[in-house]
């Protein structure tokens, strides 16, 4: 189950500078309008997206390049060519350049496929 802590959520998001802020907070809005059973969290230092209270994806930035990118807990199991394994057994991640529009279309068929895995 995951926990809740708005303020610090929000706090998280604040902090960053343009363009980063920016990416991140239309990735928080899309993510929580793909699905109304998907809430956000406050997990390990970082907004968790939930899906009926299970992890779902997450959001972060690469420590060498700052990078934004959506952690998807269950990214093992998807084969895409967006999500990236690295050194992570279970998740996978998918980077966004906050400096484009946003792939909706891509993240949505990543999204469409980890919600299989909640059913």
């Amino acid at each position: 189950m995951c926990s809740m802590n708005l303020k610090a959520v929000d706090a998280f998001y604040e902090q960053k500078t343009e363009p980063l802020k920016g990416c991140l907070l239309a990735l928080r809005f899309f993510i929580l309008d793909f699905n109304s059973l998907i809430t956000e969290e406050w997990k390990y230092r970082m907004p968790f997206f939930c899906y009926k209270g299970k992890m779902f994806c997450y959001l972060w930035m690469d420590k060498k390049s700052c990078e934004p990118y959506i952690g998807i807990v269950e990214g093992n199991k998807i084969d895409h060519p967006l999500l990236e394994r690295g050194d992570r057994s279970r998740m996978k991640i998918l980077r966004v350049n906050p400096l484009e529009d946003l792939p909706l279309e891509r993240i949505e068929e990543v999204f469409n496929q980890a919600l299989f895995f909640y059913k």
